[in-house]
């Protein structure tokens, strides 16, 4: 399994994401992992950081996207960046999958343009795995789309439910519809298209619409959005859980009482910490891409990175990818074929 990362992706690139990928390759003795990036900046950090690559590859790249940049750029301005120069591997068929932490907006636009949708996809979406009360839900779209139709969100919802069964071993997933109350006439047009839709796909198990604060309840397993309505709920959902964990910890460190009584919920603190910990996950696949694109967190450390390389993995070895492209309906199949055909 050969995994292809962007070594100057993020925040803290390029040490943890170089640190994030020698840990992958300890751990995992069947990866290997291509570092894109400047080549002498990259065995300088190792030689800084007392480092050493083993067998992982090092694929020199003339430059580097900023985060702040037009992500259209990688087309022509930034055609050599790490970035780049990783996706354009990945579509050669170098490597079985691409993680990057750099810009979610040049990842969306640098898999679109040299990887491609798989297709009869229009839009491809961004999938994250936040904690339910029972196990994990998929939250999809995340940051790749802001305008959809009920359409797309029909396919987000045939290519969610696929990635949780095949990635996520969860058997015939409920998909829900992110919403403000449950009954059908609810939401906006598009939410209300949207169910109109979903409610006709015989390849989903459409559960209906889904209150954002039953999420986490795991009303249903796979949970379908627009890119910005996505966006909200998950970073809501961090800033939430941040508060939360920052306030019980305040309180048990509030008296010599409380530090005492900490000792009987350590165990069950730990666990809850690493529930809604994003280092622990890696990163989220951008689905509907034709092969395995992972955006890891700007913030990524080397733990997070190593988590994200192994999701990667985990993406191409369940051929998820493969049955999304077998179940796409043509175009006579398409349940709305009257959806909008000026989306790009």
């Amino acid at each position: 399994m050969k995994i292809i990362v962007d070594a100057f992706g993020g925040d803290n690139a390029p040490a943890e994401i170089i640190k994030g990928a020698i840990a992958a390759t300890q751990e995992r003795e069947d990866l290997q992992i291509i570092l894109t990036g400047p080549s002498s900046q990259i065995h300088n950090c190792v030689k800084m950081n007392s480092l050493d690559l083993g067998d992982i590859e090092v694929r020199d790249a003339k430059s580097i996207i900023p985060v702040d940049v037009d992500p259209f750029k990688i087309r022509h301005e930034y055609n050599e960046s790490s970035m780049a120069i990783g996706l354009k591997m990945l579509a050669e068929d170098e490597g079985d999958a691409f993680v990057s932490a750099g810009s979610t907006g040049a990842v969306v636009v640098g898999a679109n343009l040299f990887v491609k949708r798989i297709k009869g996809v229009r839009k491809p979406a961004i999938g994250t795995i936040v904690p339910g009360k029972k196990g994990p839900v998929l939250l999809m779209d995340c940051g790749a789309n802001d305008n959809c139709s009920p359409d797309v969100l029909n396919f987000f919802g045939l290519m969610g439910s696929i990635y949780m069964e095949k990635v996520m071993g969860v058997e015939n997933p409920k998909v829900g519809l992110a919403n403000i109350g449950v009954e059908p006439n609810k939401g906006t047009d598009l939410q209300r298209g949207a169910y109109e839709v979903m409610e006709k796909n015989d390849k989903i198990n459409f559960m209906g619409n889904c209150e954002v604060r039953d999420i986490l309840f795991n009303a249903a397993d796979v949970v379908i959005a627009d890119g910005f309505t996505g966006n909200i709920i998950l970073k809501t959902m961090e800033g939430v859980a941040k508060m939360l964990l920052g306030s019980l910890k305040d309180i048990y460190l509030s008296s010599a009482v409380t530090k005492l009584s900490y000792l009987g919920v350590r165990k069950g603190m730990h666990g809850l910490k690493n529930q809604f910990d994003t280092k622990k996950i890696g990163g989220a696949p951008l689905i509907g891409i034709n092969k395995p694109v992972i955006k890891a967190h700007g913030s990524s450390n080397a733990e997070a990175m190593k988590n994200a390389i192994f999701q990667a993995a985990s993406y191409a070895e369940s051929g998820a990818i493969d049955v999304i492209r077998d179940s796409i309906p043509s175009k006579r199949e398409r349940i709305s074929p009257e959806a909008n055909t000026n989306e790009s």
